[in-house]
């Protein structure tokens, strides 16, 4: 099912008589492919669960449209909508066993949606099944772990066979381990349904490693949309460049004079065609070569060693953060004499973005 978003606005009063109204939402105009997974990301307070909200029929835009295929369903109720929607708490009854919780949903289909008993149980297991959940189904919630917990809640949500699955921060009540696993099954279990799929969450890396697509939004505002690796190598910004990437981004002041990429008294890279200007420097963690002949001069800190790369933290004078941050393959920290590293930049990992604006200048364009 595709669906299609229309400069969505969401505008909430403000509690304060007093003060100006909060714009969560603001033109938001998107078409989601049918039976992709899409990650809507951002920091806390972007907009994106209440996008996803107005997107269930939870919440009601303020102004837009919302269509599913061809079908305006902006103003139609959640449960007209045949939309699977999983909760960042779960949101499972802890009184019922797991066969109980999926089969709810099923109980109150009405008319030529309505099942037979025996039709329940039969998708019931055929959901357990996909979620792989179905040895335990005469237990209740609180015997299982909190993965098994989210595939409860996933597999209660595909009982309707949903055309739409809506996920909002499933994965952050999870710990480390879990959330790797379970966000491996989400992708796996979207790959075996085709249900069109939105995921809804702040942390990048878990967004980048199962989306087919990500928007990454910033005050209500789509900042940048895209495959997650096209999005991360070409970013369209400075706070796209610095929300994408682990560890993130190294950013600096510096300057563009006579073509050249200037940070403090150290020339970093070429820019061909770029006007002299004051600008904000992006560069990768991955994008330094130690290089005898390089042209960055850092003072060395600290040295990580994490197996097959290496971090060096460093020290630059031109560098916005404390410190500097630069992955290396662990067969060249030889290479490394003394207090003192130089390195030479990577092309396709530094970029400059306006001193103002915070958009990004593209060099040679």
């Amino acid at each position: 099912m595709k669906v299609t978003l229309e400069n969505l606005t969401k505008i909430f009063p403000n509690k304060n008589k007093s003060g100006s109204e909060v714009i969560a939402v603001n033109d938001f105009t998107y078409e989601i492919p049918s039976g992709k997974l899409i990650g809507l990301l951002g920091p806390s307070g972007c907009g994106k669960s209440t996008s996803l909200y107005m997107i269930s029929g939870l919440q009601k835009p303020s102004s837009g449209k919302i269509y599913f295929g061809d079908n305006d369903v902006t103003e139609l109720s959640p449960e007209h909508r045949k939309i699977g929607l999983v909760f960042q708490n779960y949101a499972l009854y802890p009184h019922m066993t797991v066969m109980q919780n999926i089969l709810f949903p099923l109980q109150n289909l009405k008319g030529e949606d309505k099942l037979t008993k025996d039709q329940m149980i039969e998708r019931a297991y055929e959901v357990a099944k996909i979620v792989q959940i179905d040895e335990f189904m005469d237990r209740k919630p609180s015997e299982l772990s909190g993965g098994q917990q989210q595939r409860v809640a996933i597999a209660r949500a595909l009982a309707k066979y949903p055309e739409v699955l809506l996920l909002d921060e499933p994965l952050s009540n999870l710990d480390a381990r879990l959330r790797l696993q379970t966000r491996e099954e989400i992708k796996r279990i979207q790959t075996q349904t085709g249900i069109t799929t939105i995921f809804v969450t702040h942390d990048q890396e878990e967004a980048m490693s199962i989306s087919d697509e990500i928007v990454v939004m910033k005050l209500g505002v789509i900042q940048q949309t895209g495959k997650p690796q096209e999005v991360y190598d070409n970013p369209a910004n400075l706070f796209v460049a610095k929300f994408l990437g682990t560890p993130p981004i190294n950013v600096f002041e510096g300057k563009v004079e006579g073509g050249k990429v200037i940070i403090g008294s150290d020339t970093v890279a070429d820019a061909a065609g770029v006007a002299d200007q004051e600008v904000w420097i992006g560069i990768r963690p991955e994008g330094f070569i130690l290089d005898s002949k390089g042209t960055m001069n850092c003072e060395v800190q600290n040295v990580e060693v994490m197996g097959r790369d290496v971090s060096i933290v460093s020290k630059h004078e031109g560098s916005v953060n404390p410190t500097i941050r630069s992955i290396i393959d662990a067969d060249f920290i030889s290479k490394l004499k003394g207090t003192e590293a130089k390195f030479t930049i990577k092309k396709n990992k530094i970029f400059i973005f306006n001193k103002e604006t915070e958009e990004r200048i593209r060099i040679g364009e």
